[in-house]
């Protein structure tokens, strides 16, 4: 039976909401205001929010120091290529886990996500060792092989979720129907989840695309994505605040444009299964 909710309360519990979102966004709000001042109305004390002298210098500087559209295109290659080879990895292992369950799945579930709790600095060397031998230093495919491996046990647990929702009788009856292993997998099971990978991907195209540590230390030039065209703002001389902001604004203004046009989906995708 549904609970009556009356409007006083709708109106308190939006009020909340509302809140709650405009103190999360308030700091990209005034990283994307900061980036139409100058550097001596940033630095303001009083600061000033909407009253003050709106310029583009800022952007056209950054555009002219930096090579813009290079470090956009390794983000979406190094973040659409992580997250599809995870997926190539995930989908079958999330998939034997779900329905061909062993007597140690939970535990390597675990062990998986654990991982995720290892400060990245404690295997930095190693790795960036590793990279200098095998010549995968400043190469956005070794930034796809570290990102994928980062971000495989998030990709495993979730698809495990949602394929754990879908009823074995369909796959059951898949199976009676003559079809094999592939055709259970590609042509049965996933489109099913769809909803699921969706989200999967966008969430991970997301971690990826905001992965500081590893792009940072493994890339010089050639193969740094937009998290390294941000720190290059900040000198020895001192940090210029506009100009941050504005590199910063470039930086975030793809990802959140595509998070407002997929927000249904990922909403979709992230309670696929949690009602019934």
């Amino acid at each position: 039976m549904a609970r009556n909710v009356s409007n006083t309360h709708k109106a308190l519990v939006t009020a909340v909401a509302w809140t709650i979102g405009i103190l999360i966004f308030f700091p990209i709000l005034w990283t994307i205001l900061t980036s139409f001042k100058t550097e001596a109305e940033a630095i303001a004390s009083p600061p000033s929010f909407l009253f003050f002298d709106w310029t583009f210098e800022n952007y056209v500087e950054v555009n002219s120091r930096s090579n813009y559209p290079l470090h956009f295109m390794n983000s979406v290659i190094i973040s659409l290529g992580s997250t599809l080879l995870g997926l190539l990895i995930a989908i079958p292992a999330a998939w034997s886990m779900a329905f061909v369950p062993a007597k140690r799945t939970k535990d390597i579930l675990m062990w998986m996500l654990s991982t995720k709790m290892l400060p990245p600095v404690g295997v930095l060397i190693p790795i960036y060792l590793l990279f200098r031998d095998f010549g995968l230093l400043d190469t956005r495919i070794g930034l796809v092989v570290v990102l994928t491996l980062i971000n495989l046990p998030i990709i495993v647990w979730m698809l495990y979720t949602y394929f754990k929702e879908i009823p074995g009788e369909i796959l059951e009856a898949a199976r009676m129907d003559g079809a094999g292993l592939w055709d259970e997998v590609v042509h049965v099971l996933t489109p099913m989840a769809i909803p699921g990978i969706a989200s999967t991907l966008l969430l991970n195209v997301i971690l990826s695309w905001n992965e500081a540590f590893w792009t940072l230390n493994l890339t010089a030039a050639k193969a740094a994505p937009l998290t390294a065209f941000i720190a290059s703002y900040s000198s020895p001389e001192g940090l210029f605040y506009a100009k941050l902001s504005a590199a910063s604004t470039l930086a975030i203004a793809p990802i959140l444009i595509l998070g407002w046009f997929s927000q249904k989906q990922l909403v979709r995708g992230l309670t696929f299964g949690a009602v019934k």
